[in-house]
């Protein structure tokens, strides 16, 4: 029987119709099909998102914001750059635990033939405030050399989603596993944004110690 009354019908759908367009494609997003795995009714999906458009931008927006809820758990401490990676932990982390809704918030021009209008892009990009945030620190305390500090959180965007849908997609594998490629990378990025190697490698290690106690847990 439908549990229409679930006050998590909502979420549920948003999850079963992501892995539905990850697993299957756009052919499988029926009001239909999406219900009957949520175990609910087909009127849920228009009473919570008012049709399946509606759910499908839902899923983008509902992708960034658990994205957000990890960013949040950040703790800002005296270590700009540790909390900088300890973000780049979180990035990737969440895209590990939510990989169904991943694959849908970077979906491309379309998404089972609905557009994202520049206003549902610039809803995603409003997470990257606090790697701003942290970068603008590592600059002041000289930490990274002077420049545009949205200009190096794209770069650190652009190479964390690079590294994220290679591992994601299984691509890498011994020696050059996702776990050492991204403890380089962390590592490259810094001083490529003007740290010293010692004072890198030293707070990339704090961050994977943090990140065990502020988001894996």
């Amino acid at each position: 029987m439908p549990r229409k009354a679930d006050p998590n019908v909502r979420t549920t759908l948003i999850d079963v119709a992501a892995r539905l367009l990850a697993e299957e494609g756009p052919k499988a997003l029926s009001t239909r099909r999406i219900a009957a795995e949520a175990e609910t009714s087909t009127m849920a999906v228009y009473t919570h998102f008012g049709g399946m458009s509606g759910l499908v931008r839902e899923i983008v927006y509902e992708g960034f914001a658990r994205l957000q809820n990890h960013f949040s758990r950040v703790k800002e401490t005296d270590d700009p750059v540790a909390d900088l990676c300890v973000h780049g932990r979180a990035y990737r982390g969440n895209a590990q635990a939510n990989s169904h809704l991943y694959a849908a918030m970077f979906g491309g021009e379309s998404l089972s033939g609905f557009e994202l209008t520049e206003d549902d892009r610039q809803h995603g990009r409003y997470v990257l405030a606090s790697i701003v945030g942290c970068v603008d620190r590592c600059i002041e305390t000289g930490r990274f050399r002077a420049g545009d500090a949205g200009m190096v959180a794209h770069h650190m965007w652009v190479a964390m989603h690079g590294l994220v849908n290679l591992e994601l997609g299984g691509y890498l594998i011994e020696p050059w596993t996702a776990d050492a490629c991204f403890e380089t990378q962390l590592v490259t990025l810094v001083v490529g944004a003007g740290d010293g190697l010692d004072a890198a490698t030293a707070s990339v290690a704090t961050s994977a110690d943090r990140y065990a106690v502020e988001l894996a847990t």
